[in-house]
């Protein structure tokens, strides 16, 4: 009994992939509820898409409210929180499905055209896989654990830090959870698939400068190549 509950703020341009993920599942969740936070640009997916349930905002309500909102809706024993930009494994629903504790995680692959940020943002956590990197989550947070629904209720997304910009709002729900005696299991698979790409920087004004670096770097590695090239 696990509800899905797909995130999105200005992803309508990504989130059939989501979708398309967890249609495709081997056991698929018992409920999907995708949830537009006053982005407006996912007015298009019902059409596509209409066997899952909706709420599209008019309003952008932020994060944290966005998420306790949600959560306070949700009846099935276990929800996982996914954002409309990432997707899971074609299994990931079938090996969580035999979870009895209250928090689950797993391992989490790095994609997406700017991936290697990861590097600078955690150095030393994630090592290459297929082209891609794999972040080891082994009984350690991330913002897609799947945890038991009635325990989240009762701790609630609150915000962890006040500097405005990065709430982390579900990091107040597993440090208020294992307070309280939650279990943790966690699955050696790389589950889910992190897609970082230049939405991400864009909505933080402290990573634009970031991702002005990566695409400074890039042209400038392209000159170079260009200029090698040109006088082979």
């Amino acid at each position: 009994m696990i509800t899905v509950v797909i995130a999105s703020f200005r992803y309508g341009h990504l989130a059939a992939h989501c979708i398309e993920s967890l249609l495709s599942q081997t056991i698929r969740p018992e409920k999907i509820l995708f949830v537009d936070d006053g982005g407006l640009d996912c007015g298009h997916l019902p059409d596509l898409y209409p066997d899952i349930e909706y709420i599209l905002r008019h309003e952008n309500l932020g994060v944290v409210d966005n998420f306790q909102n949600i959560l306070s809706q949700i009846d099935t024993e276990y929800v996982l929180f996914i954002g409309a930009d990432n997707w899971l494994r074609s299994d990931a629903i079938e090996l969580l499905s035999n979870a009895s504790t209250d928090i689950v995680t797993y391992d989490i692959v790095v994609t997406g055209e700017l991936k290697e940020e990861i590097l600078d943002r955690v150095p030393g956590e994630t090592v290459p896989y297929q082209g891609d990197l794999y972040w080891d989550r082994q009984e350690q947070h991330h913002g897609s654990m799947m945890y038991r629904t009635a325990f989240g209720q009762k701790i609630g997304y609150k915000k962890r830090y006040k500097d405005g910009i990065h709430p982390q709002e579900d990091w107040n729900l597993w440090d208020r959870m294992l307070e309280q005696g939650a279990s943790v299991t966690s699955i050696k698979e790389g589950l889910l698939f992190y897609r970082r790409h230049r939405e991400n920087f864009l909505k933080y004004s402290h990573e634009t400068s970031r991702a002005r670096d990566l695409e400074k770097s890039h042209a400038q590695e392209e000159s170079l190549e260009n200029v090698i090239l040109g006088s082979a």
